[in-house]
């Protein structure tokens, strides 16, 4: 599959992309662990079907020092026992920020109130923050076919 755009040639998505990177490492550097956010961030791209992002946080996490058993089981994670608590509840909150057009509430009170026992309110900006820029690239990713696979970690940053 070829890209329907080069991102990094094009002034317009260069100048974009230098923005979203900016705002990633912000969240990077925040309290909330490397390995959650690469957990959130691999569920979104789940959810969304972002294959490049998939390749992307997949090989982020591992470098962040997850497990291959606890990558393979994201897309299972309700049912799977190797989840903190925590864990559970941004994974769960980044599933109902992402699939906001399948439940017609978004985000219910009820996954808020779970993950604001885990997380204070700057670890949950973050979170927002992460889970919103994920469905940003994801659809940016999707619309312009980005490919998959080559994703070497470390790569934007």
């Amino acid at each position: 599959m070829d890209a329907r755009l080069n991102y990094l040639a094009n002034p317009a998505t260069g100048k974009f992309l230098k923005h979203i990177l900016g705002a990633g490492k912000v969240l990077h550097e925040s309290s909330v662990p490397a390995t959650t956010q690469e957990l959130v961030a691999l569920r979104v791209s789940q959810i969304n079907g972002c294959a490049a992002c998939i390749d992307m946080h997949t090989k982020e996490a591992t470098r962040a020092g997850e497990s291959s058993v606890r990558l393979n089981l994201v897309v299972a994670w309700r049912e799977a026992t190797v989840f903190t608590e925590a864990e559970r509840a941004a994974l769960e909150l980044a599933e109902e920020g992402t699939r906001i057009a399948d439940g017609a509430g978004g985000v219910s009170d009820e996954v808020w109130a779970n993950a604001a026992k885990h997380y204070d309110e700057d670890e949950l900006a973050v979170l927002v923050g992460l889970i919103s820029m994920m469905n940003t690239v994801n659809r940016l990713n999707i619309i312009t076919r980005q490919p998959a696979g080559a994703y070497q970690p470390g790569q934007f940053g």
